[in-house]
């Protein structure tokens, strides 16, 4: 078994700060033994004006590769802005995967942008004034099982799962900045829904608390074995909840109940 943990913090306009943050949660999480580490969506910062001056400079992802290499840690950072591959002058919401040695081995690009009404404090969200979407579905082999990349809103969307389950996923992660209205209503249910539909192990690390005087996400990063139980949570505040990921368990669930050979759509 390998222990796995999801970081959880709030994201502050001052990128220095929560690089800051984000460090020293990873140290504490290598330290209690994680071989692999998961990040929030934009982490880095929520403030969209930054977006395009961090795509555009390489330190963010050589520190996160030193991070990976320093601590010997398996590093998934939930998203950082990227650029377009294709020209576009938007950016593309990256999850970005290092091994333990610093080497990017994986690069996921949001496939869903979230632009809906929440009838928050924010109101509205247009991801797609920033970001264009991504249309590949990308997984990598980590020390703890095979391992399928979403983002936040693709959460909604349970066939892009279920595209990673038959592609080999025995976990997935959901790096997220789920605000607090939709997180408090949906968060944990589609959570708990994906993980007994794909029979994967769902790691979900979430921003939690206020980012400015409009913006408030729901906390709650936690992990979710194959069979859909909780097994840690977090709360609303700063943290890092760890859980091990048990292969052999989830082989046994998969054969008790298997779903995708019965599958008939």
């Amino acid at each position: 078994m390998k222990t796995v943990a999801v970081i959880q913090f709030s994201s502050q306009p001052q990128i220095e700060h929560n690089l800051a943050q984000a460090y020293g949660l990873l140290q504490q999480a290598a330290a209690q033994g994680a071989v692999l580490a998961l990040l929030p969506e934009m982490f880095l910062t929520l403030d969209g004006k930054q977006y395009n001056a961090i795509a555009a400079d390489p330190q963010y992802v050589r520190r996160l590769a030193g991070w990976a290499r320093e601590l010997k840690l398996w590093l998934v950072a939930g998203a950082v802005p990227m650029a377009c591959p294709d020209g576009d002058p938007r950016v593309r919401s990256a999850c970005l995967v290092f091994n333990n040695d610093g080497d990017q081995v994986a690069r996921y690009d949001k496939i869903h942008l979230f632009d809906v009404d929440v009838g928050d404090a924010h109101g509205s969200y247009r991801e797609s004034e920033r970001f264009a979407p991504g249309d590949e579905v990308v997984l990598v082999d980590t020390p703890a099982g095979r391992l399928g990349l979403v983002i936040c809103y693709d959460l909604r969307f349970p066939g892009l799962f279920q595209r990673l389950r038959d592609q080999g996923a025995e976990l997935i992660s959901v790096p997220a900045a789920f605000t607090h209205t939709t997180g408090e209503a949906h968060w944990q249910t589609l959570l708990r829904a994906r993980a007994i539909e794909t029979q994967c192990y769902v790691l979900a690390a979430n921003q939690c608390g206020w980012h400015d005087d409009k913006r408030r996400t729901f906390g709650h990063s936690q992990i979710i074995d194959p069979w859909g139980t909780v097994l840690t949570e977090l709360e609303e505040d700063t943290g890092v909840a760890l859980a091990q990921i048990d292969l052999q368990q989830l082989a046994d669930v998969r054969k008790k109940m298997p779903v995708t050979q019965h599958r008939r759509f």
